[in-house]
């Protein structure tokens, strides 16, 4: 029995950490790790959600000695833990998501790479062009990507305002159609045009 008090005690320690990157990943394009590196994923939000509660705690603390609501104890500590998971998970979503912290870096010369998931999802969701998806059996078509899939290999382009090209590169519309859901698997390659073209 004892072993098992020790694993929920363990799993409740861990838990504001699984709950952080478990908003990474659902607010992001990135691929969920292998288990194991999901419990390290944890542990290290863990120790930075410990960090940021021990001067929370500390102001907590003094503003209680002026004004008090309630008594610092597990509850709140744990009220407290969960804040922040959602506050860190949302937060590091966000910088991923807009490349912000890795363009940084990139500008001072401490990396070449994107926040991004690959280079695919990178220029997809950095550029607002449309686009002209060149099918295997060489037919193109032109549109607005909407929805974009995370990967090359899997997945389906949403295109918006979709037109075929002829041979001659004039677009006929596809009348009646809002969008058109396209299979990755289907394309050759990805073409972006310019919106002022």
């Amino acid at each position: 029995m004892p072993e098992i008090s020790e694993t929920i005690q363990l799993l409740q320690y861990l838990l504001p950490g699984f709950l952080a990157a478990w908003i990474f990943y659902g607010l992001t394009s990135h691929l969920k790790p292998i288990q194991f590196e999901r419990v390290i994923q944890a542990l290290v939000f863990t120790l930075i959600i410990n960090v940021l509660i021990v001067p929370t705690k500390w102001a907590l603390l003094h503003i209680g000695n002026i004004f008090a609501v309630s008594q610092w104890n597990s509850t709140s500590e744990l009220v407290t833990s969960v804040i922040f998971a959602i506050l860190i998970g949302g937060f590091l979503s966000h910088l991923t998501n807009n490349d912000s912290f890795h363009s940084r870096l990139r500008r001072f010369g401490f990396t070449t790479r994107s926040s991004h998931p690959s280079e695919w999802h990178g220029v997809l969701s950095q550029h607002e062009w449309y686009v002209v998806l060149h099918f295997k059996d060489d037919k193109r078509l032109l549109g607005y990507p909407k929805v974009w899939p995370s990967e090359p290999e899997k997945g389906h382009f949403y295109i918006m305002q979709p037109s075929w090209l002829g041979q001659d590169g004039t677009g006929s519309n596809i009348e009646g159609c809002e969008g058109i859901l396209v299979n990755t698997s289907d394309v050759r390659w990805v073409e972006f045009v310019n919106k002022e073209n």
